[in-house]
């Protein structure tokens, strides 16, 4: 709850000039007119004051001028979906929460129930491969940072998941790494943490994690580098933790159609003749968490690819899991994905 409010009272002696001050102070857009046993009495937005200037009001007047007698509040049992609910059907980004005896003890702040919550999980980005499939574009540039949604790969990702609360990230590279490093820097242009860890040599798709430092606690985030995707990733988290999976994968449905009519037989005898059938598969869609003690379980400056740490937790007993994902996705592995991607198209692939 935002304390701020305090700083936009105004009493109902006070005019509106304090008013003004007041609403300046508190950064709300608004003022509370509160009398001194602490009821409210009234509200004066800056769209209030506006109007009271243009029908020429003075500054010095009585702030019970210009003030709404009759604002809208909720007692402090309202829920965050029913105050939205009423801030949106009312175009108000302020509530005032009082009591039974109508004191202030607080206000709903529209910003402050809609920003995204703050998550410690670090992100890992796997950005070293050589892209060698999307030869030439990627022979002077790492296939993350070539441009789709006008801007490179890894900064769209990378600005999705500080949109979901997500401000800590590292990023494996090998393959041009200063192009990266020197885009990002350390991540202070988003407000976010961002660091790198440098493969010597190519680890595969898992021996990079290996790198990062023992961890405890918080699972970790991990996502190719060349995948463009809206993947609900709050959801995503909550589902592996509640699930207490070793390790959560992404899988996209993919369809394959046969060109032909597949004939169904027994020795010699037809049974019957499926004409261009479609087979549906789950596939990997290049995005995971991993618990931390899988993590720690991943020695460091050995190659390892990913299915093989997913087999190595099945073999293990570990709980793997997966988490379907519905939202707009692409692996920019080739000219056709790339070329799908930049086309906007990327959501029915």
């Amino acid at each position: 709850m935002d304390s701020s409010w305090k700083k936009a009272v105004v009493a109902p002696e006070q005019t509106m000039e304090d008013a003004l001050k007041a609403i300046n102070a508190g950064g709300l857009r608004i003022a509370f007119v509160v009398s001194a046993a602490g009821k409210i009495l009234g509200t004066v937005s800056d769209g209030d004051t506006r109007r009271a200037l243009i029908a020429r009001v003075l500054l010095t007047d009585s702030v019970t001028r210009v003030m709404n007698p009759n604002p809208r509040t909720l007692p402090p049992t309202a829920d965050r979906e029913l105050v939205l609910s009423i801030m949106e059907q009312h175009d108000l980004l302020v509530i005032p929460i009082v009591n039974d005896q109508n004191e202030v003890l607080g206000v709903h702040v529209h910003r402050e129930l809609t920003q995204p919550h703050s998550r410690n999980n670090l992100v890992f980005i796997m950005a070293g491969g050589f892209g060698t499939r999307l030869h030439p574009l990627t022979l002077s540039c790492p296939k993350p940072m070539l441009e789709v949604d006008g801007k490179p790969i890894l900064e769209r990702t990378i600005e999705r998941f500080i949109a979901a609360g997500f401000l800590r990230f590292a990023i494996s590279v090998h393959y041009l790494p200063d192009m990266i490093k020197s885009h990002f820097g350390d991540g202070s242009r988003w407000d976010a943490k961002i660091s790198y860890i440098e493969e010597k040599e190519p680890l595969g798709t898992a021996g990079a994690l290996g790198l990062l430092e023992r961890r405890e606690g918080q699972p970790l985030i991990v996502i190719n580098g060349d995948v463009v995707t809206d993947v609900d990733v709050p959801a995503l988290l909550a589902f592996h933790t509640k699930t207490e999976a070793a390790l959560t994968m992404c899988v996209r449905e993919h369809d394959i159609q046969v060109p032909y009519g597949v004939v169904k037989t027994d020795g010699a005898d037809v049974l019957d003749v499926v004409e261009k059938p479609t087979h549906k598969f789950f596939v990997n869609a290049g995005i995971y968490v991993l618990s931390p003690a899988l993590l720690n379980s991943v020695a460091p400056n050995v190659r390892l690819d990913m299915p093989d740490l997913i087999r190595r937790a099945i073999s293990d007993r570990k709980l793997v899991k997966m988490f379907p994902i519905h939202e707009r996705w692409a692996d920019i592995g080739r000219f056709d994905d790339f070329n799908r991607a930049v086309a906007g198209s990327i959501g029915r692939i």
